[in-house]
């Protein structure tokens, strides 16, 4: 079993700042890309940004900037950095990972999505 667990989300003004977490868990043999995405209401689901397990970056030109991807792969564990944020980025916020088993096999899994408000 493989859990993906966001944390970190919340309310806050208008450039302020946010940090994510997101945690790998269970039976993995190692975590390869991990990726944040998010859905406004109405909207569909977008990428943010994601992370290669050796480091490799890349970000929607909307967050460019602004937001920083990084990871501790010692700890199957992402993060978002969230600086100058906008009421624009108001999403539910969702992490991906790509996980190999101890069976070799590669999957995606979805965390349940963390809430970020950005208020004026």
């Amino acid at each position: 079993q493989v859990q993906v667990v966001e944390s970190g989300g919340g309310s806050v003004q208008a450039g302020g700042s946010l940090r994510l977490s997101c945690a790998a868990s269970g039976r993995i043999f190692s975590v390869n890309a991990m990726g944040w995405y998010r859905q406004a209401p109405g909207k569909a689901r977008e990428l943010v940004a994601d992370i290669t397990s050796g480091g490799t970056t890349n970000y929607a030109d909307a967050v460019k900037g602004r937001f920083t991807i990084f990871r501790d792969n010692a700890k199957n564990t992402g993060y978002l950095q969230m600086n100058s944020l906008k009421p624009e980025d108001t999403a539910v916020y969702y992490c991906n990972a790509d996980v190999i088993s101890y069976t070799g096999f590669l999957r995606a899994y979805w965390g349940q999505g963390t809430q970020v408000t950005v208020s004026l």
